[in-house]
C-alpha cells in the first residue's frame, strides 16, 4: 500500500474513532523534499496536511506566492490532501527548468465532505550553476487548480500537455 493511502487509511481510521484533525495532522509524515518535481509537490501537501502552513507557502517562488492570509485561509477547512501525480513534462527556458506536473488532489474537510480538484502546478528550477546567493531551490512557479463536480472515483490527473 503506498504512503498517501496507508495515512488516507489513517485519516479514516481515527476520524471514525473521533480523533481530533489536530491529531491527524501531527500522525501525517513529514516530507521537506526539492530534488524533484513531484517531490516538491508531495512536500507541500504534507505540510498541508500537518497544518504547517507557513513552510508549505515556502514551497512558492517569490514572485509566484499569493497572498498570504488568503491563501491560508482557503486551507481553514482541510483536513487531509491526497495527492496523485500524471506524467511531467520538462523543458528548458533562459536558464531555468519548468515542470509541468498534472495532479489530481483528493481532499478531506473538516466537516466530513470530500471533495476533488485536478489540474497542472508549473515547478521550477533556476539553473544552480548560474545563481548568486541567496540560493532560489525547485518552487512552485504557477498552479492552476480546478473543482471536479460529482463524485465519480478514480478521474485521471488533469491533462496539463502545452
Amino acid at each position: 500500500m503506498s504512503r498517501p493511502a496507508l495515512a488516507a487509511g489513517l485519516l479514516t481510521a481515527i476520524t471514525l474513532a473521533g480523533v481530533s484533525s489536530e491529531a491527524v495532522a501531527a500522525e501525517a509524515p513529514y516530507l521537506d523534499d526539492r530534488s524533484t518535481p513531484q517531490a516538491v509537490i508531495s512536500s507541500y501537501y504534507s505540510a498541508i496536511n500537518r497544518h504547517e502552513y507557513a513552510r508549505a507557502y515556502s514551497y512558492f517562488g517569490e514572485a509566484a506566492a499569493p497572498p498570504y492570509d488568503r491563501w491560508e485561509a482557503g486551507y481553514g477547512d482541510t483536513t487531509w490532501v491526497e495527492v496523485t501525480f500524471g506524467e511531467v513534462a520538462t523543458e528548458g527556458a533562459a536558464g531555468s527548468i519548468y515542470h509541468t506536473v498534472p495532479v489530481r488532489l483528493d481532499v478531506q474537510q473538516t466537516g466530513g465532505q470530500h471533495v476533488r480538484f485536478a489540474g497542472c502546478y508549473v515547478v521550477r528550477l533556476a539553473q544552480p550553476a548560474i545563481q548568486a546567493p541567496p540560493f532560489e531551490p525547485m518552487h512552485i512557479e504557477s498552479a492552476d487548480l480546478k473543482r471536479i463536480k460529482g463524485s465519480a472515483p478514480g478521474f485521471a490527473p488533469a491533462d496539463c500537455t502545452p
